[in-house]
């Protein structure tokens, strides 16, 4: 089951006190990105932050759960999305602490002609 379009929108709402976030679709599921970092995917209508120490240390215990066959745990978060302000707060902790991805390598001139 994929993610419902409305559910996203939800999520969308209750995240407007994280900063700058965004959401694009990736194989029915989402991925929310602060910055150029992804700090939770959506999947199956349920939401899962990527985890760090910083992120468990903010939520205690955290219930883990993966968010697709053979991913890693992430932490789960369940009626926490209701509350705005802590939903912003464990998005801001987890980009703080995520590492920037590596810069991509730059395209041969090979594959730059196999895209035209």
């Amino acid at each position: 089951m994929a993610t419902d379009a409305s559910f996203m929108e939800f999520v969308a709402g209750q995240i407007e006190n994280a900063g700058v976030i965004r959401y694009r679709k990736m194989f029915g599921e989402y991925a929310l990105y602060s910055g150029d970092k992804v700090v939770a995917l959506i999947c199956e209508n349920q939401v899962f932050i990527k985890p760090t120490n910083e992120g468990q240390a903010f939520i205690g215990q955290p219930t883990m759960g993966c968010p697709y066959p053979g991913a890693k745990p992430h932490f789960l978060v369940g009626a926490g999305i209701e509350d705005v302000e802590w939903f912003s707060q464990i998005l801001r902790i987890t980009e703080c602490a995520l590492p920037r991805p590596k810069p991509k390598a730059p395209k041969s001139p090979a594959q730059a002609k196999k895209k035209r």
